[in-house]
């Protein structure tokens, strides 16, 4: 029993642990990636949300110009502005 000890912790060493590490290299390679198309449409989305809040503030202004007791209605905000979102678009870019 003493003699065998030793022996599972070398195989672990030496085939174990590479076994393991070469299955999960395996996995991560074969993850999906993100395409060219995807990153386009993502493109397209962020410059719509752009467009989109830069209208709703045109809107905004304008109904708050017409009534003085215009106020927002309370709903939930996005945890990132777009404008923040941009700041780490242009970053990444």
């Amino acid at each position: 029993m003493g003699e065998l000890i030793p022996v599972i912790a070398i195989v672990s060493i030496f085939i174990g642990l590479p076994w393991l590490i070469f299955h999960y290299v395996t996995k991560w390679k074969q993850a999906p990636k993100i395409t060219d198309e995807d990153e386009k449409l993502l493109d397209e989305l962020y410059h719509f949300a752009r467009r989109m809040e830069e209208r709703v503030q045109t809107v905004e202004r304008i109904v708050a110009a017409d009534n003085p007791d215009f106020r927002q209605l309370s709903a939930p905000t996005p945890s990132a502005s777009v404008s923040e979102i941009d700041y780490q678009y242009s970053r990444r870019n």
